[in-house]
């Protein structure tokens, strides 16, 4: 039975028409018509098919029978389709029954579904309309000290569906995700893709569902109680974003009327080759606007505190793996995909206009310059980057054999040359760990001790050079075995004191770093940081100096890749006092050496060393890295 009613104002209809509707999710999809307690007493369905011939809404509260929908007109076709029925309820799966311009019939998913059936079963679902009441009003409220670097950004990533089989439904992920997060210290999840999509071996990143929690976990209302427990604990929530690129599944988004609709009809631009995926048609207005109001959406209705926008290099670039003849050129007749770039640099500007206590940060391959400048000097305007770079030199320099690694010290200071350019995020990511890569362990170089506290080292390398640390979940159980999203993390680890040692320093460096914050305040200002020597390729020994503000604080940062110690190192230091040691990756505890014993506190001299008034002398045990916290600066 069909309703009168509409929702559908001439001023929607111009918003969707211009690719300017921010909450387009209150125009497409299923809608209230009117509300009563446990229910509603119609829905609209309202779907973009501009070359159809005819569209239905079939469901299970008709025995899947078509419920025509009729074609909203302005001052001309709009292409949008819209019922009003007082039938379906909220749990009640639907589809659209759509009749291409040449006559066929075929059922597609909404792409403006809310939620959907639990995969691989692949209806739309009527979702609950029901008000969520948040209760994170704390954290909201504060969240703006992470992107303004009042407060530190230290990320855990996390696969859902692998990182305990026995906890699948948000409330039991949200207690016991957030209390092993909160006891290693970091700041941040980062969730690998939730939207709804129908291959689990894609992680997510295929996506079917843009405007739909995934179903393996429960409802969209148990998604919202799982960012709002973290909240509640101090954790922020960081959500894999996917515009590049969706899956071919007849029943999704591809050819969606009939017609390339979402994606760009020209194969060598509408079709990715590695990936056997459709491209977005990031140039279409209804197409941009589905996109940009989609990552709105999850900002608005799931608190969710930044968006890590996957594959951005595949966006810019018009001949990202393609070959001569499997690309075109833009209108200058250049590579960059001049479309992809307006849609990020606009997606970045709405989101900053609406939330700008949020981060946006790209996963971006090349060199693309200005990638987190703002878009008015020509910028992509993301708040950060993933410094692919830095990984990529830190793991070849630590796969060396400790003997080889002083004929590539470089590798471990190169970064520092452009760590100013961009704001950045310092990964070992999943990509890292999977596909025949093997464990971050097993691509220590040495034998079975040197391995272990190499990636110890490892690690504290990367929470001390400028720029937020992020790892993959199962880092701190220093796995042999690469991650397999078919099993859950091997927790059993945690009972052999050498993996039990990688994970206590994780949390040990969080604690230090919470307490210290010239290891994290100035990431993003070059006076934050201080070579004292990068030079000594020989010994492969390093060291520097993290600053605080205005230089009150000053944390020396030591470390020693290779398996001897050196006793007696003498390090610069900026002013004398007793220099507390707040880390110590030997330490016997975490299944290091425990080279270095005595005093936790370590005194200067007034002798200049390494262009600093005064140093100390101190033992480094091997395959190590030290911190030596500074006392209160004297006095001028």
């Amino acid at each position: 039975m069909v309703a009168s009613s509409s929702l559908i104002g001439e001023l929607d209809l111009h918003l969707f028409g211009e690719g300017s509707h921010r909450r387009l999710w209150e125009l497409l999809g299923p809608q209230a018509v009117g509300q009563r307690p446990g229910g509603v007493w119609a829905v609209q369905f309202t779907v973009w098919a501009p070359n159809a011939r005819a569209v239905a809404v079939v469901g299970d509260w008709n025995d899947w029978k078509a419920e025509p929908l009729k074609e909203v007109d302005s001052d001309g076709p709009s292409g949008l389709w819209t019922v009003v029925s007082n039938a379906p309820q909220s749990g009640h799966c639907y589809k659209y029954e759509i009749t291409t311009s040449e006559g066929r019939t075929i059922r597609k998913a909404d792409p403006m579904a809310r939620q959907t059936e639990r995969p691989p079963s692949d209806a739309s679902v009527v979702p609950s309309f029901d008000e969520y009441e948040w209760a994170d009003d704390d954290w909201m409220s504060g969240r703006h000290a992470t992107v303004d670097g009042a407060a530190p950004l230290r990320i855990y990533e996390l696969h859902l569906g692998s990182w305990r089989r026995t906890v699948d439904e948000w409330d039991q992920l949200a207690t016991e995700v957030g209390q092993h997060v909160a006891r290693l210290g970091f700041t941040h999840v980062e969730l690998l893709p939730v939207a709804e999509h129908p291959f689990g071996g894609s992680w997510g990143y295929q996506v079917s569902g843009y405007y739909a929690p995934t179903a393996r976990f429960g409802d969209p209302t148990g998604c919202r109680r799982f960012v709002d427990t973290l909240h509640q604990q101090g954790i922020g929530v960081i959500l894999d974003w996917v515009p590049a690129h969706f899956p071919k599944d007849e029943w999704s988004l591809g050819r969606f009327d009939g017609t390339a609709l979402y994606e760009h009809p020209d194969p060598r631009r509408g079709e990715h080759p590695d990936w056997g995926t459709y491209v977005f048609n990031f140039g279409r207005n209804e197409v941009r606007n589905f996109l940009i109001a989609n990552a709105l959406y999850w900002l608005d209705e799931f608190h969710i505190d930044g968006l890590r926008v996957d594959a951005v290099a595949s966006m810019l670039y018009l001949d990202y793996s393609r070959g001569p003849g499997e690309w075109t050129t833009n209108e200058h007749g250049g590579r960059e995909n001049l479309d992809a770039i307006r849609l990020l640099q606009e997606t970045n500007t709405v989101v900053g206009e609406e939330f700008p206590d949020v981060m946006m940060i790209a996963e971006e391959s090349t060199a693309w310059p200005g990638v987190t400048h703002s878009v008015a000097s020509g910028g992509l305007g993301f708040s950060h980057k993933w410094n692919l770079g830095w990984m990529h030199d830190s793991l070849g320099y630590m796969e060396h054999e400790p003997v080889h690694r002083s004929h590539h010290h470089n590798e471990m200071t190169f970064a520092q040359l452009y760590a100013y350019n961009e704001r950045f995020v310092l990964p070992l990511s999943h990509d890292e760990v999977v596909h025949g890569k093997g464990s971050l362990l097993n691509k220590i170089g040495g034998d079975d001790w040197q391995r272990f506290a190499g990636l110890r080292a490892l690690f504290a390398w990367q929470w001390s050079v400028p720029g937020a640390p992020l790892v993959f979940m199962g880092a701190e159980l220093a796995p042999w075995q690469e991650w397999n999203d078919a099993a859950e993390l091997p927790w059993h680890l945690l009972d052999h004191p050498s993996h039990r040692g990688v994970h206590d320093v994780m949390a040990a460096m969080n604690r230090s770093a919470d307490s210290h914050p010239a290891m994290w305040s100035r990431d993003n200002d070059p006076g934050g940081f201080q070579w004292l020597d990068a030079d000594d390729a020989k010994h492969s020994m390093y060291s520097f100096l993290r600053w605080g503000d205005h230089g009150a604080a000053a944390v020396a940062c030591i470390a020693n890749f290779t398996p001897v110690p050196r006793p007696g190192y003498r390090v610069g230091l900026p002013w004398v006092g007793e220099w507390e040691v707040v880390l110590d990756t030997d330490e016997a505890t975490w299944w290091g050496s425990g080279h270095r014993s005595g005093s936790p506190v370590v005194a200067t001299e007034d002798e200049p060393w390494q262009q600093q008034p005064a140093s100390a002398v101190t033992d480094v045990g091997p395959m190590s890295m030290l911190w030596l916290a500074s006392p209160a600066r004297p006095a001028d």
